[in-house]
């Protein structure tokens, strides 16, 4: 009598072909993912450099992580909140924080998950509770952070004196127009083409009656941040120095103005 030996049955070409094609997928996926899951780690002091300033700097996990900002030699009299850019590291408005420690500005950068603003709108409420201790509040955001700052007033009237808009505007369905008392300061990059000039007018039918409107001459959308060239970005006719003395001396006044 023989016996007979099964033969190992051996994987159909088209399910090999599949669990390629999957793999491929995924790793397509993954790298794609890859610059907004796997953040750059967070130093601080590396590119914060402003003239004629001196500011202290601290890391605090505090209230969800933050950067806080004090003047060095002057009483802080003044908060500023701010809101980064998507995908943007809060280190890369230290150099904004540190240009206005010396009018007695305190600011507070704040980091959301995967630098995405859109991940906590409230985040503004438990750091000024913490840090306001009564003095004036301002808060300020960069494109989409400035977006989420505008949504959070939007549910928060009375909260801040006052909201500076860098690069940005309010979303669509977004309208602070009502609230009367609230300042605003909308600075727009002239060669910004990231929030684009249409854009940003648009969202003034959006703010109080009173928002001034500025245009730092010569400027593009990565010059509100120190962190390099921004894709899709415009180019511009000023150095960055330039710029960043336009959008120190606008904030400045409008923060320290009585």
């Amino acid at each position: 009598m023989t016996s007979l030996t099964a033969r190992p049955r051996r994987p159909r070409p088209w399910l090999r072909a599949t669990g390629v094609l999957l793999l491929l997928a995924l790793a397509f996926t993954l790298g794609l993912l890859w610059p907004t899951l796997h953040r750059p780690a967070l130093k601080l002091g590396q590119d914060a450099a402003y003239p004629d300033a001196r500011a202290t700097t601290r890391w605090s996990e505090q209230d969800g992580g933050v950067i806080d900002i004090r003047p060095v030699g002057t009483p802080a009299t003044r908060l500023l909140v701010l809101y980064p850019g998507g995908l943007v590291r809060p280190q890369a408005y230290e150099w904004l924080g540190t240009a206005l420690a010396p009018w007695g500005v305190q600011t507070v950068i704040v980091r959301f998950p995967l630098d995405l603003a859109v991940t906590g709108i409230g985040r503004a409420d438990s750091v000024i509770r913490h840090y306001a201790q009564g003095r004036p509040v301002y808060l300020a955001g960069h494109s989409l952070g400035g977006a989420m700052a505008a949504q959070y007033l939007s549910s928060h009237p009375g909260t801040v004196q006052g909201l500076i808009l860098m690069g940005a505007y309010p979303a669509g369905n977004v309208t602070l127009s009502g609230q009367k008392t609230l300042r605003v300061l909308d600075l727009m990059g002239e060669h910004d083409t990231v929030a684009d000039p249409a854009d940003v007018k648009d969202g003034l039918t959006r703010l109080p009656a009173g928002t001034r409107l500025v245009t730092v001459r010569g400027s593009v959308h990565a010059f509100f941040g120190r962190y390099g060239p921004q894709n899709g970005d415009g180019v511009p006719t000023v150095t960055r120095a330039t710029a960043e003395t336009q959008i120190v001396q606008n904030i400045r006044d409008f923060i320290t103005r009585r």
